[in-house]
């Protein structure tokens, strides 16, 4: 399996991942149509997003030597 059709089975997952969490939560949805409405609450939305992404990547890493 060569690097893109790699990438492209990760985005994939992914995506599909993210449906699968608005499907199953709408009231995530729902905060995130209000944040996206009121400039205060979507910073938090922001940092939410931010926390989330360095937990995937982040977590579970070694530590470069």
């Amino acid at each position: 399996m060569n690097p893109r059709v790699r990438a492209f089975l990760i985005a994939g997952a992914l995506l599909l991942v993210a449906l699968g969490l608005l499907l199953l939560f709408p009231a995530g949805v729902a905060f995130a149509e209000m944040a996206a409405r009121e400039l205060r609450v979507f910073w938090w939305l922001i940092l939410l997003v931010a926390l989330a992404i360095w937990l995937i990547w982040g977590v579970g890493r070694k530590p470069r030597s």
